[in-house]
């Protein structure tokens, strides 16, 4: 049995920061009513609505930091069956995704009614539906039925890219598994910060987003008590390079999470610190709010556009209001459906019924 803690406090606390950073730039980027509530806070907005979007930094540094925990924590692949794995992450991940499109139509649907603006999602086709199932909607250029699903799709890419990497690596004599397989992760993130990440025409690869995941992960190796503290300079040194070559406010953030979470690891007080029930709450949820609060924003921007079209303290209200019912429905959501695996409490209840008809 692992002897790691469930869940570290300080991770929680990013993903919350972050989660929230996502919602609140969602609803300064779309929408009336922040076009309507502009007037009253228009750097806030304006700021929100441009740069909030780099918090997706936290979570594919966060990302990576997990995957090396839970995939090698010392450098060598730990699981015997690593297609098995994959299609754990994929059910991980897809499962709550699928309900929360099926939201996201429902709520495109009901917004409609409301009001018309370019932010709702055209009805689905079917092979629109089952590229987004398939997380292969950016790859085919396919409209997306919700805003940020484009990460999840992401997601899953650089785990496995990731887990190809431990797995070949995991194929060479045994006195050299380890340093090949941080090397070919190394590679990949220079490659990826060097060159693929200043070029947004990869965006749609996980090769473009490996720059920040791979300094997670290497950021986990560094803060295992028998590396050298050189580990944590040399992962300094490598984004402070490039950045000289070319400044990224994305890359830079990046950088600072995985040295920070490099060395609250290395001095044992990830887990502990900030402590608090609302961080750990809320980093909990962080995923679930991800995928639910778009459709929650159309609709109340539908609602507002009705109500109080073009009134600023009004729509200014009608933000406030998404953003605590987008939190709430994230909790539910949680609750109900990512904490649950329906597929699993299907599979056993088709189970159970199997039995009873047998018996």
């Amino acid at each position: 049995m692992s002897s790691q803690p469930a869940r570290l406090a300080g991770i929680d606390a990013l993903k919350a920061i972050g989660s929230q950073l996502i919602v609140l730039h969602h609803l300064a980027f779309y929408g009336p009513m922040s076009d309507a509530a502009h007037s009253l806070a228009p750097a806030l907005i304006d700021w929100l609505a441009d740069y909030a979007r780099i918090a997706v930094q936290l979570f594919l540094v966060i990302g990576g930091f997990l995957a090396a925990r839970s995939l090698a924590p010392d450098g060598l692949l730990r699981a015997s069956r690593p297609l098995a794995a994959l299609l754990r992450r994929y059910r991980k991940l897809v499962v709550p995704f699928a309900a929360a499109i099926v939201l996201a139509i429902a709520a495109a649907a009901l917004a409609r009614q409301g009001m018309d603006h370019p932010s709702i999602p055209a009805p689905p086709q079917w092979g629109q539906l089952l590229a987004h199932l398939l997380l292969l909607h950016d790859v085919l250029d396919i409209d997306a039925l919700s805003a940020g699903v484009w990460y999840v799709a992401i997601d899953f890419q650089l785990f496995g890219l990731l887990l190809l990497a431990l797995w070949l690596a995991r194929r060479m004599p045994a006195g050299w598994r380890v340093r090949v397989g941080v090397a070919l992760v190394a590679a990949l993130g220079l490659a990826s910060l060097f060159w693929f990440n200043r070029d947004a025409g990869w965006d749609m690869w996980a090769i473009y987003f490996f720059g920040a995941y791979g300094l997670g992960v290497l950021g986990y190796w560094a803060s295992n008590r028998g590396r050298s503290p050189w580990w944590i300079a040399a992962l300094a040194a490598v984004g402070v390079a490039a950045l000289m070559v070319d400044m990224r406010s994305r890359i830079a953030l990046a950088v600072v999470v995985a040295l920070w979470l490099a060395m609250a690891r290395r001095g044992g007080w990830l887990s502990s610190w900030p402590r608090g029930r609302v961080f750990a709450t809320f980093g909990a949820i962080s995923y679930s709010v991800f995928l639910v609060h778009f459709p929650i924003c159309l609709l109340v921007n539908s609602l507002m556009s009705q109500l109080a079209p073009g009134m600023p303290w009004l729509n200014a209200a009608g933000m406030a209001m998404a953003w605590l019912a987008s939190n709430a429905a994230g909790a539910l959501f949680y609750r109900y459906v990512e904490s649950r695996d329906p597929l699993a409490s299907l599979g056993k209840l088709l189970l159970r019924n199997r039995t009873g008809l047998a018996g």
